[in-house]
């Protein structure tokens, strides 16, 4: 099939003057009633603490937020400490947020799906993009060009990510079971790794780890952007529950980040170019072509639309045990009310 594109460099500038709009209005639709006022939305902590939140390569506007400095200069005043942990994968994320490690998580919304149905208590709180940032693997000579030739043959993959359901949804759509292929559950970075080696036969990979390997050569085989889910930002129910003005000041630093990211891809491309340790024009590509970063931040019906289809596939594999699971944790995984009352102006640059 051929590749989907709705992200390039034409889309991002494109989306500037509205982005802009939003930094400089300090809000986004729905800001009204029930807004709080900036300085209190700003104050983000209730007498002192520690805000735990992670960061992630896949995950653009936490590298932003992070280089920026930006929380440690908003809960600077109420004593609040910011510890950042860094994120392999949405699978260490969703641990993460399981164990109260961190307050705050970025995952795929498949992921942020199968923990919310399997018991995990957080909420999504804001959307940080719609991605191009799973694809399927393999490498010159392999004899690898459709989803069909993966019948008998070995595929990495980190169950509990997206690239692991979009291997799932590709081999249905092909006809084929995980029955067909031989799974090797292993992390993103491990799983380039297996391909380059030989160990495995193809990869479902994650940006941008995957155009860090496509730049070596790699071949992406099979592309498809309808499976792939959005960027989930999420938080723990105990932290929104005991702690909501530091979660409003995280959304607010998040809204900041995504203006500031759409008025800036090539330095946006070079915070990701040095965190992962990428030659610029493969941060590039994922910033410019594969990462639409001014999708709508507010959780809401796009995202329950993708959820709801990719849920069945979950009971089907038994990794959720009932579709009523699945139908509870769409209907209560996503919370837009921190972002309808979100004040980008509210941070200020450190």
């Amino acid at each position: 099939m051929a590749p989907t594109r709705t992200t390039s460099r034409r889309f991002v500038l494109a989306a500037v003057a509205a982005s802009a709009a939003l930094a400089l209005t300090g809000c986004v639709a729905g800001e009204g009633s029930g807004s709080q006022p900036a300085a209190a939305a700003a104050a983000g902590g209730n007498g002192g603490g520690t805000l735990t939140i992670d960061f992630a390569t896949y995950n653009p506007l936490s590298l932003v937020i992070k280089n920026k400095g930006w929380l440690e200069a908003a809960l600077k005043d109420q004593g609040v400490t910011v510890k950042w942990v860094q994120s392999a994968g949405s699978n260490k994320a969703n641990e993460a947020l399981r164990s109260g490690a961190v307050d705050v998580g970025s995952t795929a919304g498949s992921a942020a799906l199968l923990a919310k149905a399997n018991g995990s208590p957080i909420k999504t709180i804001d959307i940080f993009s719609q991605p191009e940032w799973a694809a399927l693997v393999t490498k010159p000579g392999s004899g690898i060009s459709t989803v069909a030739d993966l019948k008998g043959k070995s595929v990495a993959a980190t169950k509990g990510t997206d690239p692991y359901f979009f291997l799932l949804q590709a081999l249905s759509e092909s006809g084929l079971s995980p029955k067909d292929v031989t799974v090797q559950n292993l992390q993103h970075a491990d799983g380039r790794t297996a391909l380059e080696n030989g160990s495995v036969d193809a990869w479902s990979g994650l940006d941008p780890i995957m155009a860090g390997a496509e730049q070596k050569g790699a071949k992406l085989f099979y592309r498809n952007l309808s499976f792939n889910t959005y960027g989930f930002l999420n938080a723990t129910e105990s932290f929104l529950k005991d702690r909501p003005q530091q979660a409003q000041t995280v959304v607010n630093a998040y809204e900041k980040a995504r203006a500031w990211a759409a008025a800036n891809p090539d330095e946006t491309a070079q915070i990701l170019a040095e965190a992962a340790g990428l030659d610029l024009a493969v941060a590039k590509t994922v910033v410019l072509q594969r990462s639409n970063l001014n999708v709508n931040p507010a959780p809401g019906e796009a995202q329950r639309t993708v959820l709801a289809k990719i849920g069945p596939t979950f009971v089907e594999t038994g990794d959720v045990a009932s579709q009523k699971q699945i139908d509870d944790a769409v209907g209560s995984l996503l919370d837009d009310s921190l972002v309808k009352k979100a004040d980008a102006s509210a941070i200020k640059d450190s």
